[in-house]
């Protein structure tokens, strides 16, 4: 039940910001509190655990969805963070399983590309552990897995945000 509660409050909440989109504000899981680490999928099925990519260097996860305008909207902003600072920041895309399945995030990914990292959060473990109120929602981790960053919507100054971690 707490899964389904939390699938659809993040549906509600991305349909909500596709409507308008949101400018970046503090939501979610708070700054300044450690990263958690979660269960997450690669695209060929393999369980790994987003801990494994936190606390090493500055990193950013992006909760996003196929469907998503924001995240949509905020693509060229994480294509040109990943191109300046691919070689120092790490980038993780955290796809929810909200409305979406591996295949369509396999089918999605290989049309298009995203730089970094796609997992998949089949069961929401990961989105609820950062109490992740819609999809587009940036997290920026330092390299000590502090998080300096969260923002939602498709104008965020990735950035700014980014230079919170350096």
């Amino acid at each position: 039940m707490t899964r389904l509660l939390q699938h659809a409050r993040v549906a509600v909440a991305a349909i909500a910001l596709t409507a308008a989109p949101a400018l970046a504000q503090d939501l979610g899981i708070a700054v300044g509190e450690k990263a958690p680490g979660g269960p997450l999928e690669t695209l060929t099925g393999q369980t790994v655990d987003l801990g494994s990519f936190l606390g090493k260097q500055p990193t950013v996860v992006e909760f996003w969805a196929t469907w998503c305008g924001n995240c949509k909207q905020l693509e060229p902003s994480v294509r040109a963070a990943h191109t300046k600072y691919g070689t120092t920041v790490r980038f993780v895309t955290v796809a929810v399983s909200v409305n979406q399945s591996v295949e369509r995030v396999k089918a999605w990914q290989a049309a298009n590309k995203l730089p970094g990292e796609l997992l998949y959060d089949r069961k929401g473990t990961v989105s609820g552990a950062y109490d992740v109120p819609a999809t587009s929602y940036v997290v920026v981790v330092d390299k000590t897995g502090k998080i300096v960053y969260t923002g939602v919507g498709g104008t965020q100054n990735l950035d700014a945000a980014i230079k919170k971690a350096m």
